[in-house]
């Protein structure tokens, strides 16, 4: 598994880090999503099944701009 920290961009409010984290969890191959602080997650990945594009394009589906960091 691989890591990543993700940087989202106009997170206000915690339920909206719920949303992203949840989201980023349904995806097969995630094995761990977590919000690091309003506008971080980290997410533990299986780079056989996903990219790092991949979560970020999950984030952006949301609703929000990410990028890695």
């Amino acid at each position: 598994m691989n890591r990543v920290l993700i940087g989202v961009r106009g997170v206000e409010q915690k339920e909206q880090m719920e949303k992203i984290v949840l989201a980023l969890s349904k995806l097969e191959g995630v094995g761990k999503a977590v919000a690091t602080s309003l506008g971080q997650v980290e997410v533990e990945y299986d780079a056989h099944r996903l990219t790092v594009m991949d979560l970020i394009r999950t984030v952006r589906e949301q609703g929000f701009l990410a990028g890695m960091l």
